[in-house]
């Protein structure tokens, strides 16, 4: 018996049980706020929110209020649109603070996330010639790998040297927590930022954000995550964890548009520390004195203060048709969901392997739920590219990884349990 939604979880793969699951799904009701694409005349299973999220159904009347705005008051749309764009980056961090745990204070919505993530380096990886290591996740999403040693090499260190990547073990696909600790113990006199993605983008893991910054700080460094998998897809509590910075994309489970604009946050600790070194801009200045167009900086003392340049507001438009939707859904019902779709995602991968005569699908997401999100990466063992292309030619959009890895992740907001049973009835059928 599931003790949050009093359902009795002996799970079966039937499409009755899928549509019993659907009619007592209490978010049942937003999947229709949703676009979902179509192939061949049918809705698609569309499992790959972890790497573009849908459009909600409104998306295009925010967006369109503002180009009629931008229409009726030219320039004065700063101060008389319906959401006055001089100001329109604070309609946010209330917005998000439910998703990322943060405070009000801690949030700022700006960028894109690699952008965002060099701006926060510059910040917090201040190395000497004593304490210089960065400590990160082996096979880290590319563009945290490039971000990091291009930061590495700005500050005249030897990449290779400098960055300590930890790895699963031997014959493992993904890192033990213990291991991650040990790295932080064993360099943490010569280490000045911890730095890890919150969810790994091609396994699934969910590292424990809350215990690796605990040991960081023991160890006198800082520490930050890349929330571009997490934010909005697993719960996050980043000012009660400690945790020093983080940023995120709003394309994936935000549904904020392709590219769209991305979000840091800063703990409360350092928000208005002036001594932190920085890129500055002039939206970032103090609000009261921004137009008097002085020379020196004065940083807002909250995380607007890491802010470059005004809003973009059309993609911003977008960024908030999807966030109010999360309001109405709750993040905690979301997480819930979601943790139960992949639940039952996993049950129908397992029944398909007990009955293949061989088995083909080997699931490297971990297990326990509280280590993973929506995300489930299946290692196909046998002919995988050949199956996904066939996925995609039946109706499921997923994701393809180099060298075998085909992701899959059920999103609560417009996923159904009858999706995953499809998608099960689909593979298992390929797969025969």
């Amino acid at each position: 018996m599931d003790t949050k939604t009093g359902l009795d979880l002996k799970y079966k793969n039937t499409p009755e049980y899928a549509k019993f699951l659907d009619e007592n799904d209490p978010l049942k009701q937003f999947r229709d706020q949703f676009y979902i694409p179509m192939v061949n005349g049918k809705e698609s299973v569309y499992f790959t929110g972890n790497s573009l999220g849908l459009e909600p159904k409104h998306t295009q009347e925010y967006v369109l209020n503002e180009l009629e705005d931008w229409a009726n008051y030219g320039v004065e749309g700063h101060f008389h649109a319906r959401n006055p764009w001089v100001s329109y980056h604070e309609l946010f961090p209330e917005l998000l603070a439910d998703i990322t745990g943060g405070l009000p204070e801690e949030i700022v919505v700006m960028n894109q996330l690699t952008v965002n993530l060099h701006l926060l380096m510059i910040s917090f990886y201040r190395p000497t010639k004593k304490r210089f290591k960065i400590i990160c996740e082996a096979k880290a999403f590319p563009s945290d790998q490039y971000a990091i040693r291009s930061q590495v090499k700005i500050h005249g260190f030897d990449p290779d040297k400098t960055i300590i990547e930890v790895e699963p073990r031997p014959g493992e696909h993904t890192i033990r927590t213990k291991d991650i600790l040990k790295t932080i113990k064993k360099h943490g006199k010569k280490t000045a930022l911890v730095l890890f993605g919150g969810v790994n983008y091609y396994t699934g893991q969910v590292f424990d954000m809350e215990t690796i910054c605990k040991a960081a700080h023991e160890q006198g460094a800082l520490c930050g995550f890349d929330l571009a998998h997490a934010a909005g897809n697993i719960k996050l509590n980043l000012h009660d964890w400690n945790i020093d910075f983080a940023c995120w994309c709003s394309y994936k489970y935000l549904n904020s548009g392709p590219g769209g604009v991305a979000g840091a946050f800063v703990h409360k600790r350092h928000i208005a520390d002036k001594n932190l070194n920085r890129l500055a801009g002039w939206w970032g200045h103090d609000k009261d004195n921004r137009f008097k167009m002085e020379k020196e900086f004065q940083p807002i003392p909250t995380a607007e203060g890491w802010q470059l340049s005004n809003a973009p507001v059309l993609s911003m438009s977008a960024h908030k048709a999807s966030l109010d939707i999360f309001k109405q859904a709750g993040m905690e019902n979301l997480v819930n969901k979601g943790k139960a779709l992949s639940n039952y995602l996993l049950y129908v991968l397992d029944d398909i392997n007990k009955r293949a005569p061989e088995k083909i699908i080997e699931i490297i997401t971990p297990r326990n739920e509280n280590e993973r999100g929506c995300q489930v990466s299946m290692l196909m063992l046998k002919n995988g590219k050949e199956i996904f292309n066939a996925l995609i030619k039946a109706g499921v959009i997923a994701d393809w990884r180099e060298p075998n890895v085909i992701r899959i992740a059920p999103v609560p907001l417009y996923n159904s349990f009858e999706d995953v049973y499809k998608f099960g009835e689909i593979i298992s059928s390929v797969i025969q």
